[in-house]
């Protein structure tokens, strides 16, 4: 691409990038309605009256709904820094301001030589896919922090074990981004960061380490994949039911223990997947680590007895970084997810109600956006895989093979 159309094509990527977001501010203060349930009210109500726990120096031991590492009281507390405004627009503001570092991060990187603007796009569409969520769930912090620890691992394996350890602390699942890593430093790095941050919740706050206890009964999530045999069994007369609990809606009654021991069985197979890929890996390349994250969180998002409509930033913003690199070959399992990403925002929370009533409409979203997901895990993983273990790709390049290999793809 010569200079003039690399402008033209930044020109246009930013201005996509402040119509959206526009857009999503309007909707997050409510200058406009968003269809569906108010997405707004875990802040001004849920996390504000966590902020409230969280000033005395105390976490919310007696809230269940509390199911986070104990550095997710700095995402909580952080509307604080804005003080000139009330809690729910600034934490907004913060929220918009986590976005904009995601794309600041992707565009430095798809200017570099070698690399494409297509992670940066792939940012640019998908979030606003998504809807107000994104701005209204501290996920998208946790997003921000993930993408800076993938986009420094190449060069910098320390920075990026730290930077993967303070996600872990803030939300557990960056610990994954740590699967392609080579280099112990970074593994080292993560596991000083979790130890320091750990000791030093536990002796100032109270309650660190709570929320481990306060999932052991939880049901199955009605938007999981699990879920999907309640929407049927539905059909035919299942006496269970849908309720509020733990923080989300589930599904509770016959047999859901049964699936929801079925999942986790499933992300064990998952984990047993991805430490045989390990084993196996005989070539790793710039864009392995981006891929093999991407793998590794699709495959445990997929899997699990929950999938809020907030997970799906986290895989916004992986693909996002896996195309960065030209020669990734994610292109597929990427747009896949940001075809789940539109039918997420449909389900929840435009035709949220049809869900829970587990009606037509509500089914059949379900089936699309769970079948989606699925269906990019699978091609996702074969890719990692025959890119990095099967036939002849297996082995590994010289450096300087690397190299060229990575710069000579077409953009």
């Amino acid at each position: 691409m010569d200079s003039a159309g690399a402008r033209r094509s930044l020109v246009w990527l930013l201005g996509t990038w402040g119509l959206t977001r526009l857009v999503l501010l309007l909707y997050v203060f409510k200058v406009f309605v968003f269809p569906g349930p108010d997405v707004t009210s875990d802040v001004s109500v849920i996390y504000q009256g966590w902020f409230e726990v969280l000033r005395t120096g105390t976490f919310p031991l007696g809230d269940v709904t509390w199911q986070y590492p104990p550095a997710a009281a700095l995402a909580i507390l952080s509307p604080a820094l804005l003080f000139f405004l009330d809690y729910a627009n600034a934490f907004f503001v913060l929220a918009f301001l986590a976005d904009l570092a995601v794309l600041s991060l992707l565009l430095y990187t798809g200017l570099r030589p070698g690399r494409s603007l297509r992670g940066a796009w792939v940012w640019v569409a998908g979030v606003p896919l998504l809807g107000p969520t994104v701005y209204a769930r501290y996920d998208v912090m946790v997003t921000a922090v993930a993408v800076a620890a993938l986009l420094a691992g190449a060069r910098h394996p320390r920075v990026m074990g730290a930077l993967v350890g303070f996600g872990a602390m803030l939300k557990v699942w960056p610990v994954l981004l740590l699967v392609g890593a080579v280099k112990r430093r970074a593994w080292a790095a993560a596991g000083v960061t979790v130890v320091a941050l750990a000791a030093l919740f536990a002796a100032a706050m109270p309650g660190a380490f709570a929320f481990l206890t306060f999932q052991r009964d939880r049901g199955t999530e009605v938007e999981s994949l699990g879920s999907l045999v309640f929407h049927v069994a539905r059909q035919f007369g299942w006496s269970g039911e849908v309720l509020l609990n733990y923080g989300s809606v589930e599904f509770l009654g016959p047999y859901v223990s049964v699936v929801s021991t079925a999942a986790l069985a499933l992300t064990g197979l998952a984990f047993g997947w991805l430490l045989l890929w390990r084993l196996l890996a005989g070539r790793f390349v710039t864009h392995t680590l981006a891929d093999a994250a991407f793998v590794a969180v699709l495959m445990f998002t997929t899997t699990s007895r929950v999938i809020s409509p907030q997970y799906m930033v986290w895989l916004v913003g992986l693909a996002a970084v896996c195309l960065c690199f030209r020669a990734s070959p994610m292109r597929v399992p990427a747009g896949l997810v940001l075809a789940a990403s539109f039918v997420t925002v449909l389900e929840f929370p435009v035709f949220f109600a049809h869900v829970v009533a587990s009606d037509s409409l509500g089914v059949t979203l379900l089936f699309v956006r769970n079948g989606l997901l699925v269906l990019a895990t699978v091609m996702a993983a074969r890719e990692l895989w025959r890119s990095s273990v099967s036939g002849a790709d297996a082995l590994p390049l010289p450096a300087q093979a690397t190299r060229t290999k990575e710069t000579s793809v077409p953009s």
